[in-house]
């Protein structure tokens, strides 16, 4: 019967016609599979000019643009490359499993990089700052100099380059300055406890009509704030433009500091009387 049975195998391997079914079932496998990549890889091709004609035309961001597209590709490839050793009769289970184990693996061992990742796409897309903005987030001021995909960078207004990552940025507070095209500009002034109040509201009002960069001066606002300790405080609220803000703000104390004296206006200080008691 074993006899039998291996004379049976033999005639069956020098059989020509077993030869020729099985390199005509391989033969067209193969080339169904070659076809499937040169066909798909055409067509992940055209998809992304398409992909691109449309981030061009919806006036999208070239890192946002650039990050998708790669994304989009590498994932209809990898999708392409499965199809085609699926058909070449590869059991393609155990190595979908085997990438997917690989994945969560990878994930968990840089699971802050791709933080920073999904808050690069987050920023990307839903664009609290750009390129240019003065933002104040994480401690830091300065202007966006870079929006990368892991790390946004800053330079500060002392000309410092500030990296910070893109996870935080996404998830903490941010402030952005430019974002709207004025400002207010908030000043607290004290004048001493006996100085005329009315000769200090003026002389803010004068102030606020000088300076060419304060603008809507009748919705600018000058009260008496707080009876201090020392201080009579009146405060001052006045708009201009997001890029006039410290050019109002510095020339402002200025004036203030060197023309209040001529009006009679106190700056006060606090102080302290010590009295020396000896027995």
């Amino acid at each position: 019967m074993p006899e039998n049975t291996t004379n049976a195998a033999d005639s069956v391997y020098t059989n020509p016609e077993w030869w020729l079914d099985k390199v005509v079932e391989y033969g067209t496998s193969l080339i169904i599979a070659i076809a499937i990549l040169v066909i798909g890889f055409w067509l992940v091709k055209k998809v992304g000019k398409m992909i691109a004609n449309l981030f061009a035309k919806k006036d999208f961001d070239p890192s946002l643009e650039t990050f998708l597209l790669s994304t989009i590709k590498i994932t209809l490839k990898i999708l392409v490359v499965i199809t085609a050793m699926s058909q070449l009769g590869i059991e393609m289970t155990s190595f979908v499993a085997l990438l997917g184990a690989a994945g969560l693996a990878i994930g968990m061992a840089f699971s802050g990089t791709l933080s920073n990742l999904a808050g690069g796409v987050m920023i990307l897309f839903f664009k609290p700052y750009k390129v240019g903005d003065f933002i104040e987030a994480q401690g830091e001021k300065g202007t966006v100099k870079e929006l990368q995909i892991f790390n946004t960078i800053l330079i500060t207004l002392d000309n410092k380059t500030v990296i910070i990552p893109n996870g935080p940025m996404a998830n903490g507070n941010l402030t952005n300055y430019s974002t709207q095209t004025k400002r207010r500009v908030d000043f607290t002034v004290g004048i001493a406890y006996g100085d005329d109040y009315d000769t200090a509201k003026n002389t803010l009002l004068e102030f606020v009509k000088d300076d060419p960069k304060i603008m809507d001066k009748e919705d600018n606002f000058i009260g008496l704030v707080a009876l201090a300790d020392s201080s009579v405080n009146l405060t001052l609220r006045v708009w201009c433009k997001s890029e006039d803000y410290w050019d109002v703000f510095f020339k402002m104390n200025e004036r203030i500091y060197k023309e209040f004296g001529s009006k009679g206006l106190n700056i006060p200080f606090p102080q302290m009387d010590v009295h020396v008691k000896n027995d």
